[in-house]
């Protein structure tokens, strides 16, 4: 689902919303978590996951066309961990492909 997805739904579900109102309503909120984000906060929303900050240590690369060692820098990226409701409905609904583990391997 894509952002303009998720508007169109969104404005189709509440007629009472204009698709101008829906579409600033799904800014404000995706801006207010972004702006969360990188002041280091967690997000929290019950019943679907929390969004939250990863450091990745720095650590030694290789530049593939030379071969030449590279230091690659510290980097702080987002992460999201689904919770256990959004966990359980995703099951629910995906049946195991074959070979991942499912009973009739």
């Amino acid at each position: 689902m894509t952002r303009s997805d998720l508007v169109t739904r969104l404005a189709e579900r509440f007629s009472q919303l204009t698709q101008r109102d829906t579409e600033f309503a799904v800014k404000t909120i995706l801006d207010a978590m972004s702006d969360a984000l990188a002041r280091g906060h967690r997000i929290e929303i019950r019943g679907f996951g929390s969004f939250s900050i990863n450091r990745r240590p720095p650590r030694l690369g290789r530049n593939p066309r030379s071969g030449e060692q590279v230091v690659i820098p510290e980097k702080l990226v987002p992460h999201f961990k689904p919770g256990k409701a959004l966990r359980e409905a995703v099951d629910k609904q995906a049946p195991a492909a074959p070979g991942e583990g499912g009973l009739d391997d």
